[in-house]
């Protein structure tokens, strides 16, 4: 007898900055400036990251700063950071992964995970299609008139609202919150209101890893 095939998509929430001085402090900062200009008490900020296992294999999806050679790690799709034309110097682009086999880094860090999200073999491989999909505007700016900057979260809470997901029944752990979360829903749903209903996946075909460079803020 084999043993039944495992199927899941699961969410983690990372502490920003885990294992980083640097992104931790600037976080610190940029949380002490946001409750200041609202008026409330500051809260844990977090990064978003999924673990999508399907019967051909497990995979990682997450937006990180480049690093030098992306096959390995499933690059398919990379923005600029902070403005279009920084994007030229690899220190200001972004990268987003699906990687097979791929690790998140400070995973044993993560808070209130993971969050099962799916059982369903069909939403896994249709978000998994979806990745190389994602818009990719510069990170940081709401160029796409979201109401919010886009960054990593946004990248995350896109893919799981295009899949169908009840993304707006997810939040991030207790007395924290996600800053670009609310952007990549914004930005689902205008594309769902033009293409309609999310579209079924692709009947068990193996995700490639083709990086694209986008110049521009796309939304397809």
């Amino acid at each position: 007898m084999t043993s039944p095939a495992v199927t899941g998509v699961d969410l983690y929430w990372l502490p920003l900055g885990a294992g980083g001085h640097s992104v931790r402090v600037n976080g610190k900062v940029f949380e002490a400036v946001a409750a200041c200009l609202e008026g409330r008490d500051r809260r844990d900020l977090y990064h978003s990251a999924l673990q999508v296992q399907v019967p051909e294999g497990r995979y990682v999806i997450e937006q990180a700063p480049a690093w030098s050679d992306g096959a390995e790690r499933g690059v398919v799709a990379q923005g600029s950071v902070g403005t279009h034309a920084a994007g030229r110097f690899r220190l200001f682009r972004y990268e987003v992964r699906r990687w097979r086999d791929g690790v998140v880094p400070d995973l044993a860090r993560a808070v209130e995970s993971p969050h099962r999200l799916s059982d369903d073999s069909d939403c896994a491989r249709l978000l998994l299609e979806l990745v190389p999909e994602a818009p990719t505007p510069v990170w940081g700016r709401d160029e796409l008139g979201a109401g919010e900057m886009w960054n990593s979260n946004s990248l995350i809470s896109w893919l799981i609202a295009r899949s169908g997901l009840a993304v707006q029944s997810i939040h991030p752990p207790c007395g924290g919150r996600a800053p670009g979360w609310q952007a990549g829903i914004v930005i689902a749903y205008r594309q769902q209101a033009r293409d309609g209903p999310p579209r079924i996946a692709s009947p068990a075909r193996s995700p490639t890893a083709e990086p694209i460079l986008f110049t521009r803020g796309d939304v397809r």
